[in-house]
Order: structure tokens, then C-alpha cells, then sequence
């Protein structure tokens, strides 16, 4: 697995309140939901770079504005509902 490190000023953490762990936690979150938004990574991939299991990674993308569900017409939306 890769590790990649990212220098936070140590004033941001101080100014924002956050423990270490919590700013990780931060950048982890951020980074899975680049990978999943902007460059097609799988759910669950991001929820393992977020650290969190699928399902709370879920609630996190709809937290932020992010459906799983990515439909190119109502059509195929129906079709998919027809089918379930």
C-alpha cells in the first residue's frame, strides 16, 4: 500500500481545534472523495482510504453533495428500478 505524507502548518491544527488524528482523518476523507468524484475510483477503494466501512463512507458522500447512484437518463433510471 502506499503512504503519502502531507505537512500541515502546525498553526492550522492549533486555529482549527483539531487533534492530529482528526486532521488525518481529514485528509483521508478528502482524498477518497477526489479519488471517488473526480477520478472514478471504486466505493470501496474510497472507503478504504477514508477508513471507514462502506456504509458510512456513503453518508459521507451524501453529506457532501455525492450520489452513488449515476444514471444517464430517467430511463435508465426505471429500467434499473424495474430490475431490482
Amino acid at each position: 500500500m502506499l503512504n503519502v505524507s502531507v505537512s500541515i502548518p502546525d498553526e492550522v491544527v492549533y486555529d482549527t481545534h483539531l487533534s492530529p488524528k482528526t486532521a488525518e482523518n481529514y485528509v483521508r476523507q478528502a482524498t477518497a472523495l477526489f479519488y471517488y468524484t473526480k477520478l472514478g475510483v471504486s466505493l470501496g477503494y474510497c472507503a478504504d482510504i477514508a477508513n471507514m466501512p462502506k456504509m458510512d463512507f456513503i453518508r459521507f458522500l451524501s453529506d457532501n453533495g455525492v450520489s452513488i447512484f449515476n444514471f444517464e437518463s430517467e430511463d435508465e433510471l426505471k429500467e434499473d428500478i424495474a430490475n431490482a
